[in-house]
């Protein structure tokens, strides 16, 4: 198990319910592979630094959790393809 940290970008349009469907969505992915998710830090919309799909803004989430490398990639995977995430990055924090 390793510790890992993820940003995403949530599509500003989604109306509210959707927005933390998505979010229950990513943290549940995690702990179904074994995983536990130490903090979700969900900010609200901020105006992206370039455009996105069209889209100037976006809702900023930080999700910080310990999860095995299979488990991340399965992450990895399902932001690329889900609909409403615009933008993620994954990355192991400095020790």
């Amino acid at each position: 198990m390793r510790d890992y940290e993820v940003t995403y970008v949530i599509d500003p349009t989604l109306e509210e319910e959707q927005v933390t469907t998505l979010i229950e969505r990513f943290s549940n992915l995690v702990t179904s592979n074994g995983g536990t998710v130490a903090g979700i830090d969900r900010w609200e919309k901020r105006k992206l630094a370039y455009e996105i799909n069209g889209k100037r803004e976006g809702i900023y989430v930080v999700m910080t959790f310990r999860a095995s490398p299979e488990a991340k990639a399965e992450l990895d995977r399902m932001l690329r393809i889900a609909e409403g995430a615009i933008r993620h990055l994954i990355v192991r924090p400095e020790e």
